[in-house]
């Protein structure tokens, strides 16, 4: 094992080579050795900067979240242009990318991860499923004050529909991408905004 390699951002490149030992061999391969290995350090700097291997995992999660923020601001940036269905498919597309979509279930399946991450952000166990929720919902809400929607839409259920139907088309494909995986979530947003976008004035 290496043992005296200098990591110059230490957080970031750990945070980096946990995401592609994620991607690359799933939650189950995601372990501490691992993740040194694959940052090419000794196990014991992880430690330096993580009191323990879920508190490291806590702030990888919320790291990625953060950069949800980013995407969210795009979707935001939308409202009033083009089509509600395309912003809608493209930010979706978006947020559940493949890290996204890999932290979900790290998240689901580790009750001490869920746990830290309730107490860094109340209501915030899944801090990217929280994320990409909010994004959808405040989109929806600006585009049905600009009247792109009707004003009786339940934002609220819409959002639900959306992100969850999203998350079931993404994780249902191995590491979707491409074509096939936007017409697929294109087809999903249009049935799903159809009666808000029918009835909204004319």
């Amino acid at each position: 094992m290496p043992t005296g390699v200098h990591l110059r951002d230490a957080r970031q490149q750990l945070f980096d080579a946990a995401e592609r030992v994620l991607l690359r061999d799933g939650p189950n391969g995601l372990t501490s050795r691992a993740v040194t290995d694959e940052a090419g350090c000794a196990k014991g700097v992880l430690h330096r900067h993580f009191t323990d291997f879920d508190a490291f995992l806590a702030d990888l999660v919320l790291d990625r979240a953060a950069r949800l923020e980013e995407q969210a601001g795009t979707l935001r940036e939308s409202v009033g242009t083009g089509t509600v269905a395309d912003n809608l498919t493209g930010a979706l597309t978006t947020l559940f990318g493949p890290v996204p979509v890999a932290i979900i279930p790290l998240v689901t399946f580790r009750d001490e991860l869920r746990a830290r991450l309730r107490q860094a952000r109340p209501g915030g166990g899944i801090a990217i499923l929280a994320q990409a929720t909010n994004a959808i919902s405040a989109y929806l809400a600006d585009e049905r004050d600009r009247g792109r929607i009707a004003a009786d839409t339940d934002i609220d259920s819409l959002t639900l529909s959306l992100v969850g139907g999203g998350h079931l088309l993404f994780a249902d494909r191995d590491r979707a991408a491409g074509p096939s995986a936007t017409e697929a979530v294109n087809k999903l947003v249009t049935a799903v905004i159809a009666d808000a976008v029918q009835r909204r004035p004319a």
